[in-house]
Formats: structure tokens, sequence, C-alpha cells
């Protein structure tokens, strides 16, 4: 299965990837029932919904506060748990290509060196920015709203659109006419250049040129071009179902491999 594969994962086994939570097995026995014609299209809740989680394959991670409720209270906040980030990053073995602090969530684009590296990486920056908050403002209590969901992106046009979704989610919330007005995201860095020690570019990103001012001028461009709407809800409900954004191609070989089904219907909720 590597090998045909290797197009969309280059080339990675299938025994680098770990489905997180459940054990998957029911779901391939429901999904192959289905396809040989013997029951009914199988349904599986939310909750049933592992993680997918690839070596070096990038990954959309989102967190939010609980009851929506505000993370973050101040300019310091802000600065204390990119500084987490960078750090738990760095010891899990994460890399973070982009992100955005919003004020009751977080978006993070990063791509993890080992399968449990994302589950390190956002345990150990959850439990120290929740200790900070609670020592600073005298709270108890947790202050995220369950689990974080995540989705595997695809190679090039999505992973772009996947980055600029990322990015843009200030502008799309009314917080910033463009996005180099909102200071909490790495579009500065990716943009313009800005020193960022959280940000290291994917190479897709670094294909965008040769010199860093051509990568930075391309890259720019790209957001003079909106993202179309199904894109954009294409990326929530792959993120909210712990799944995958990509090509059919690529969802249908993952489908293939981890007996999940990965087809939606209907993209009713929509979340930035």
């Amino acid at each position: 299965m590597a090998s045909s594969r290797s197009d969309l994962i280059r080339g990675r086994s299938s025994s680098q990837v770990i489905l997180r939570t459940v054990d998957a097995a029911p779901q391939r026995r429901k999904l192959k029932r289905y396809r040989e014609g013997r029951s009914n299209r199988p349904s599986f809740s939310m909750s049933n919904h592992p993680r997918l989680v690839l070596k070096n394959v990038p990954l959309h991670i989102v967190q939010r506060g609980n009851n929506r409720n505000p993370c973050f209270f101040s300019r310091t906040d802000y600065l204390v748990y990119l500084s987490m980030l960078a750090q738990a990053a760095s010891e899990s073995g994460c890399r973070v290509h982009a992100y955005v602090l919003m004020t009751n969530h977080v978006h993070i684009l990063a791509s993890p060196d080992e399968v449990t590296s994302p589950a390190g990486m956002m345990k150990g920056l959850g439990q120290r920015y929740v200790k900070y908050v609670n020592r600073r403002y005298g709270r108890n209590g947790t202050l995220w709203q369950g689990r974080y969901r995540s989705c595997l992106v695809d190679n090039e046009y999505y992973f772009m659109v996947c980055q600029r979704y990322v990015e843009l989610n200030p502008v799309r919330a009314g917080l910033a006419r463009d996005p180099t007005e909102y200071e909490w995201s790495s579009y500065r860095s990716n943009a313009y250049g800005s020193i960022n020690r959280t940000i290291t570019p994917h190479c897709i990103y670094t294909g965008l040129g040769g010199q860093e001012l051509e990568r930075q001028s391309n890259y720019r461009a790209l957001f003079m071009e909106a993202i179309p709407e199904s894109s954009l809800a294409q990326v929530r409900d792959a993120t909210n179902r712990n799944s995958a954004f990509g090509s059919m191609h690529f969802l249908d070989e993952i489908e293939k491999t981890f007996g999940r089904d990965l087809t939606r219907r209907n993209l009713k909720r929509k979340r930035d």
C-alpha cells in the first residue's frame, strides 16, 4: 500500500500512522460490509472519529475556549502563549508553519516528526497555558473546550489553501481589513520575513521562490485571490470531523488504508 500512496504521503508506510482514541477495526468491518452490498451505508458518530496523524504530513489543528469563552485577556497572554507554543513544538517534534491566535480559539498548521508529536505538543502547551492563566487571574478549572480537532492536509494547492485559511481568520472575523494588521498570526513572518522563532517554513512555501524576497512577494500575491467558499467549508468540515483535506484521490487512498468513511454529503456547520 505504501508504494501506491507515495505521491500522496511521500512513501510513508501505514505503520507510521496512528489512529488515536478508538480502535478503527469495527469501522473497517462496517465499511467493508457496505461496499460488498451486505449492509446499509454506515454512519460514524463524531465521538468515533479518531485523529489521523502521519509523520511529516501537515496537520491543521484547532483548539477552542470552553463554551467559546475568551482564551486571551491581555497582550501579555498572547506573548506567553506564543512562547509556550515555540517551546512545546520544539520539545515534541512539531514544525509550525502557520498559526493565528483569535480571542477564543487558536489555529495551528504544523508537520509532526512522529505520530505522537501533535498530541504531545498540544498537551504540554495546554497544561502550561492553563496553569499560567489560572495563576495570573486567580481562576480555577479548564480553559479549553474538550480536546483539539485536526485534519491531515494534502500537498501543494491544499496546503496553501489551508495556510491562507489560517492567516486570514482575523479578516473573516472582522478584526482586520488586511492580515498584515493582525499582530497575533504568522502572516507577517511568512509574507514579510518578520523574525518569528515559532515558525519553520514548509518546503511548499520555500518552493515559491529561490530567494527570500521572491518567496515573500509570491506568497503575498496568493492573498490577492479569495479562497473559494467551497474550500473554506471543506477545511472546516474536515477539521471538525478529525478527517483530511485534499483531493478526492488523496481522500480515497486514506479511506482505503484506514477503513474510514471520509465522505460528507451535507456541509452544514461552518466555523472560522
